[in-house]
């Protein structure tokens, strides 16, 4: 029987892992990791590897769903890492992969991390508890251009609810959807403007926990129109009422915001 440890990252780069967290990776004998659920800076990975002194296998989605790669090293060793940007649990797919090592016989444990459920809120100054069920945004492609979104960003609302927006990426192909993309999307898909509209004001959070990390807050339209500067970007779109707490927080972000033109 093996140990499978599920180790964050965080949000920013190497620095982000706790002291728990690097001693845990020294003891593994085998450390693997994703960057297809979200992504740290460029180099991190290879940073931490030179610095634990071990080497980290990078797992495609394909390798991490079909659960083999990581089940056949818990076989062979007594240890074994598995790193993500962010939260481990964050993502439903490592949920599924701490289920396939029980049923094969092995342990798990877990270090847990910032992620972007709670940076997002926290940067913007908003109130964890009032966020409803969080929405993924695809990349459009033809013939494929899901309302579910906009649906469930409307039932958030109904409850005084906020949403966040999680956007597609594909790391592999160095492809990330840009805030303004997505709501350019959720404004053409929702034209009784069920969860969005254009003069209503919504948050968008870039690069959360890296030195950059900004926010902006405004009309929908006039954000669609915005550059944010590197990825990764979220949305948050604010609850048709605000604490007046969260309120006097966002006040900070209400700015003219950098033109794209």
């Amino acid at each position: 029987m093996a140990e499978l440890w599920f180790v964050g990252l965080g949000l920013g780069d190497e620095r982000d892992l706790s002291r728990r967290g690097e001693e845990v990776l020294r003891r593994c004998e085998r450390i693997f990791a994703e960057e297809y659920t979200a992504v740290l800076e460029d180099g991190a990975l290879d940073r931490l590897a030179k610095e634990i002194g071990h080497r980290i296998d990078r797992l495609g989605r394909t390798d991490v769903e079909s659960e083999r790669t990581i089940l056949d090293a818990l076989d062979r060793s007594e240890r074994v890492g598995f790193v993500t940007a962010g939260d481990p649990f964050a993502a439903t797919t490592h949920v599924a992969l701490r289920l396939a090592a029980e049923r094969a016989g092995h342990t798990w444990r877990y270090v847990p991390n910032a992620s972007i459920f709670t940076a997002a809120s926290g940067f913007l100054g908003l109130m964890a508890y009032r966020f409803g069920r969080t929405v993924s945004l695809p990349f459009p492609a033809p013939g494929f251009a899901p309302t579910s979104p906009v649906v469930e960003i409307g039932k958030n609302r109904l409850i005084g609810a906020h949403t966040l927006v999680l956007l597609d990426l594909h790391p592999s192909e160095g492809r990330f959807l840009t805030a303004g993309e997505a709501i350019r999307i959720l404004l053409e898909r929702d034209p009784e403007h069920v969860g969005i509209a254009a003069d209503r004001e919504i948050a968008v959070v870039a690069r959360m926990g890296s030195e950059t990390a900004d926010a902006w807050v405004g009309p929908a339209l006039e954000l669609s129109r915005t550059e944010f500067g590197p990825p990764l970007h979220a949305l948050v779109i604010l609850a048709p009422e605000l604490h007046f707490a969260e309120n006097e927080a966002l006040a900070r972000f209400r700015r003219p915001a950098p033109s794209s033109s």
